[in-house]
């Protein structure tokens, strides 16, 4: 299978989506728009188009950031959709599939930055995915919005900090808010740089502090994704 990963920042990497990558054999492609990459022509060759998060919104302008075009992003995530690619986003990426699909990011209730537990909904206890999944995880976070909803969608897994923590847009096409592939590697790139907002948000329900992060085993999670990966890479 080709996977395609479109990576914001150097420090928001695939993580435990690379050693799943790894382990199954599957060819991996990139797009680093941090290093100013272009997005691909054709997604032809693409099966699996997976857009990872960034500190960005999709509402972030080229003048805000250089390397960050969200118009031209949301027009090639909408030509996956279209084209039956499968399609999963993670955090920013959950929330510009939204927007590909005419569904405005919102902010969320409370920031999250940390390992904390979803529930699952009835619809997601059905679903092919997350029925795999006992009825409360904990999961890594690191948001302030969420993704915005179409009438056809289903909130599989909700927090106490946010309602909408994974979403099923259409068949092949899932949104994660939270983060299954944090590993503590990730957490601490993400720590160097953007310790900023545990200073700015310290003392809030939601905000882990940087030793909370960096002691949290994020293995378990990653098992839970493996697994979910596995039954979206067969999904018909």
């Amino acid at each position: 299978m080709n996977i395609h990963i479109l990576q914001h920042e150097h420090f928001e990497s695939p993580a435990a989506v690379e050693s799943w990558i790894k382990i199954c054999g599957h060819k991996a492609t990139y797009t680093r728009f941090y290093a100013f990459d272009k997005l691909p022509e054709s997604i032809d060759s693409i099966d699996f188009l997976l857009i990872l998060g960034g500190p960005q919104s999709p509402s972030t302008t080229i003048d805000e950031c250089p390397y960050f075009d969200g118009k031209a992003e949301i027009a090639f995530i909408k030509k996956a959709i279209e084209a039956n690619k499968k399609v999963l986003g993670i955090c920013l990426g959950a929330q510009l599939i939204g927007e590909a699909l005419g569904a405005k990011v919102e902010h969320s209730p409370n920031r999250e930055i940390g390992k904390y537990a979803i529930k699952l909904t009835n619809a997601g206890m059905r679903d092919p995915l997350t029925s795999l999944l006992s009825e409360i995880i904990e999961v890594g976070h690191w948001h302030g919005d969420m993704p915005g909803l179409t009438p056809e969608c289903e909130i599989l897994a909700t927090s106490e900090g946010c309602p909408r923590q994974i979403v099923h847009y259409l068949p092949r096409v899932y949104g994660f808010q939270c983060h299954l592939e944090f590993t503590t590697d990730a957490i601490a790139g993400m720590i160097e740089n953007c310790s900023d907002e545990l200073v700015k948000f310290a003392g809030k329900p939601y905000i882990q502090t940087q030793k909370q992060l960096l002691e949290n085993d994020y293995s378990e999670m990653n098992v839970l994704l493996f697994k979910m990966l596995d039954k979206f890479s067969t999904m018909h």
